[in-house]
């Protein structure tokens, strides 16, 4: 773990981006079209975590990106190369833009200043999205990573943020797959080898230090 300077360090919130990824109803609420994993992210408390790690991010100064997985109703621009895909379009809850499948689930909340970004196609909320360019033009350098799956979308949004010259930072217990035993090991094996990975306790103190010296000016 990153000592409490490092991290801080890390967390200026002048060049700081949080992104949560697919943490929408339709993913992670009570009527998930994947309920494994929606039970998964919130009895193993990574959805309450993330709730906290956004709502300190607003009160310091930090922006927050919202990435969400959505689908046209007649399927149009989807991917369907993967197994995932095809599978996902037999699931009887269907991610449709507009619909409530697609919005932030509670209990996060997405303030007034919230980027949210949905994709059509793929697996990263990066690859092909707005989300780069968003980036750049926040002035971000260190992007903290949150939310589902531990399986396919978070080493995916990881790698990305890596190969495009980010400084990645995962909160160890923010993010969730299935089954439970497999997050740690990706995390252990694979994300702690390119991304700088704490707790979301340690995440909220450099952020609450932060907000107690008040938040950082951001490039304009």
């Amino acid at each position: 773990m990153p000592s409490f300077e490092v991290l801080s360090e890390l967390l200026d919130p002048a060049n700081t981006v949080l992104l949560t990824v697919e943490c929408q109803r339709g993913v992670v609420g009570p009527d998930a079209a994947l309920p494994e994993l929606a039970h998964e992210a919130r009895e193993s408390g990574a959805l309450d975590r993330i709730a906290r790690l956004v709502a300190a991010a607003h009160e310091s100064g930090i922006q927050v990106i919202h990435a969400v997985a959505a689908r046209r109703p007649d399927g149009r621009g989807a991917s369907r190369n993967a197994r995932l895909f095809r599978a996902a379009e037999r699931l009887p809850v269907q991610q449709l833009t507009g619909s409530a499948a697609v919005r932030v689930a509670p209990p996060i909340k997405v303030a007034d200043g919230d980027l949210v970004v949905r994709r059509l196609h793929g697996l990263s909320p990066i690859q092909g999205t707005d989300v780069d360019s968003l980036l750049r033009n926040l002035g971000c350098r260190t992007l903290v990573v949150t939310g589902v799956s531990a399986n396919v979308a978070i080493p995916n949004t990881v790698f990305d943020a890596v190969n495009r010259g980010y400084t990645a930072v995962v909160p160890s217990d923010a993010i969730a797959g299935v089954p439970a035993d497999y997050t740690p090991a990706m995390i252990r094996h694979t994300l702690a080898l390119v991304a700088t990975v704490a707790t979301t306790d340690e995440v909220l103190a450099c952020l609450g230090r932060t907000a107690r010296r008040g938040p950082g000016v951001r490039p304009g």
